[in-house]
Order: C-alpha cells, then sequence, then structure tokens
C-alpha cells in the first residue's frame, strides 16, 4: 500500500482522532484535520491530500455544501470525496451518491478498517 495523504474534515475533535489514529496506525498514511468546512477547503488547496473524508453534519457549512464548493475550485475539484455521515438510509445514500462524491462510509465505524475501506472505494 502506497503512502497516501488523507484530509479529514469533521467538526468533531474526537472522531478526528480517532480516525487520524486509525490510519496512522493501520496504513502509515499522512493525516490532516481541518475542523470545518471553510478550514476544510483551504487545507485540501494548500496541502492537495490523495482524498477528503467529509463529516455531512458539521455547523455554518454543512458536508454537502463543503463538498460543492470543493468542486467548484480547479485547484480541489479532482480530489476524491468519502462523506462519513450517520445517515444510512438508502434514499440518503442515493442522494449522497447523486453529488458525484466517491463513496459514503456511515457511522459508527472501526477506524482501524477505514484504511481497507478506503482504498476499497477509490480502487486503491
Amino acid at each position: 500500500m502506497d503512502t497516501k495523504r488523507i484530509l479529514i474534515i469533521d467538526d468533531e475533535e474526537t472522531i478526528q482522532t480517532v480516525v487520524q489514529f486509525g490510519i496512522r496506525m493501520a496504513a502509515g498514511w499522512e493525516v490532516f484535520t481541518a475542523s470545518s468546512g471553510f478550514e476544510g477547503i483551504q487545507t485540501a488547496q494548500t496541502q492537495k491530500p490523495d482524498a477528503i473524508l467529509l463529516d455531512v453534519m458539521m455547523p455554518d457549512m454543512d458536508g454537502i455544501a463543503t463538498f460543492k464548493e470543493l468542486q467548484s475550485h480547479s485547484e480541489t475539484e479532482q480530489i476524491p470525496v468519502i462523506l462519513l455521515t450517520a445517515k444510512a438510509q438508502t434514499a440518503e445514500k442515493r442522494q449522497f451518491n447523486d453529488l458525484g462524491v466517491s463513496g459514503v462510509i456511515t457511522k459508527p465505524f472501526n477506524s482501524l478498517d477505514l484504511p481497507e475501506q478506503i482504498t476499497r472505494i477509490l480502487h486503491w
């Protein structure tokens, strides 16, 4: 498995820590974090990660608005985005996939399994 660079955009510090720990421990990938959609967009533009894990439910700018903003910038539109969400209903998943995201990972999840899930979703 190549060393990948992953950006986590989530307003919950606990989730950031758990995801960061799991990905680093299981795959040794480099992980960046952002606590808001706005901060995540700036970090994506400067760090150019290989993929973004994006929380759907965030204050101010939610994950959907953040994704749309990422898609509107030439520096970030090609970065694959995987949504992290507690919304697991079929209709909601279909709505997320219709947006053009690369995939959806449902909370709760085992952070040690995330690299395998990301690899499968993105065909790495």
